[in-house]
């Protein structure tokens, strides 16, 4: 029996949402959803470095930990990750370490992204596990809430 999925919001549209959270706790507006292979979301989280005091605590990394403690694994293959902005180094590492099905991200980061740009982690021979990637989702929106973010820090 095949099981559909009980969401009616695209998985990008709630990664978005939680952006939007980071935003108004005066962190980097980055949300990321994970989702499985229906579409049902599995975990969600918004940046919270600032608020944690932790250099980890990006968006990625908080949604796959509390992935990987529902589902009781550490290997999400069958998942696939929603997020605002092009992964970091850091969070592309756990990205192929989760094994993590698909990539969905909005918009490109031209200085610490590690898909597109920089490292470009998926491309490294020492990749063991590179997931499907799908670049430009809600770019637009995802784009302008960032620079919403920097320009309202610059004028404080």
């Amino acid at each position: 029996m095949k099981t559909t999925s009980k969401n009616l919001i695209d998985p990008m549209e709630i990664a978005f949402e939680e952006a939007k959270k980071a935003y108004e706790n005066n962190e980097v507006p980055v949300g990321a959803v994970i989702a499985d292979s229906y579409g049902n979301i599995i975990s969600r989280a918004f940046n919270q470095v600032e608020t944690q005091q932790d250099p980890t605590a990006h968006a990625e990394i908080l949604a796959i930990k509390k992935a990987t403690v529902k589902i009781g694994n550490k290997r999400l293959t069958d998942c696939n990750l929603y997020v605002t902005l092009e992964p970091c180094s850091m969070c592309a590492s756990a990205i192929e370490q989760s094994r993590i099905k698909r990539l969905y991200f909005g918009c490109e980061d031209h200085k610490k992204g590690a898909v597109n740009n920089g490292a470009k982690i998926f491309n490294q021979k020492s990749c063991n596990h590179k997931p499907e990637i799908y670049d430009g989702i809600k770019e637009k929106e995802c784009s302008n809430l960032l620079k919403e973010f920097f320009k309202s820090l610059r004028q404080n």
